[in-house]
């Protein structure tokens, strides 16, 4: 490559992260506002969420755009494909994250005009801080290409199955204790699956970050606790 290739191909690369990052940022922020929809029953902020969709959509597009663009016209190789490959998918993984956060939202508006324990709202709202600190670290380590802080991240997804676990309890408690519970409890366990998943697609996201620092995936298998499913009893 000339010179002016060089620094063109670099503007191209600094784009697709900085693109990364902004849309992180976007999904973050819907994450947060669904649960806050849902907990606190303000359906004017899950229509934000669900028409906010879009927008992350539109990023995860253009990323895509602009990485076939600069892979036909640069032909790039070894280290330069990785931030290529890997920022593909990233977005890849924050579009299902705000897939996830729209579907919260959809539940929000379902369940509007039902009221739930306090202690219910209390583990929700757990998950959604461990998720986002998580889904935050990850890209952190994406943007300073943080090899230690992104396996940090891939190990800590055990701490979501645990609130996952603690939440699904306590909500089929709930459900078993008042049959009249049972409608809204199953809003509730869906929405905690889907902050469960944003979880892992935060763990793939630290999967990606390793690769491209490292051209690897992680070594060792990913720690996984055993999930709740619905036909577990509580204790």
């Amino acid at each position: 490559m000339t010179p002016h290739t060089m620094l063109a191909f670099d503007a191209d690369l600094r784009e697709l992260a900085s693109t990364v990052i902004e849309m992180a940022d976007l999904t973050s922020k819907q994450l947060s506002d669904a649960v806050d929809a849902l907990i606190t029953g303000n359906t004017a902020l899950a229509r934000e969420v669900r028409a906010g969709d879009e927008a992350i959509d539109a990023m995860q597009q253009a990323i895509e755009a602009k990485a076939i663009e600069t892979i036909a016209t640069r032909q790039p190789l070894a280290n330069d494909l990785r931030e290529i490959i890997g920022a593909l998918r990233i977005a890849t993984d924050l579009e299902r994250i705000g897939d996830l956060a729209s579907n919260i939202a959809k539940r929000a508006d379902q369940v509007v005009r039902q009221s739930f324990a306090r202690e219910i709202s209390v583990h929700l709202r757990r998950m959604t801080q461990r998720a986002s600190a998580q889904l935050f670290s990850v890209i952190s380590s994406y943007r300073h290409r943080d090899t230690e802080a992104a396996i940090k991240v891939w190990m800590g997804d055990e701490d979501i199955d645990a609130l996952h676990n603690a939440t699904f309890r306590l909500l089929l408690t709930h459900m078993m204790e008042d049959p009249g519970n049972i409608s809204l409890g199953m809003h509730l366990l869906f929405c905690a699956k889907n902050i469960e998943r944003i979880g892992d697609h935060t763990t793939n996201i630290a999967e990606s970050v390793h690769y491209i620092i490292e051209g690897s995936t992680i070594p060792g298998e990913r720690p996984k606790l055993n999930v709740t499913n619905f036909s577990s009893p509580p204790h």
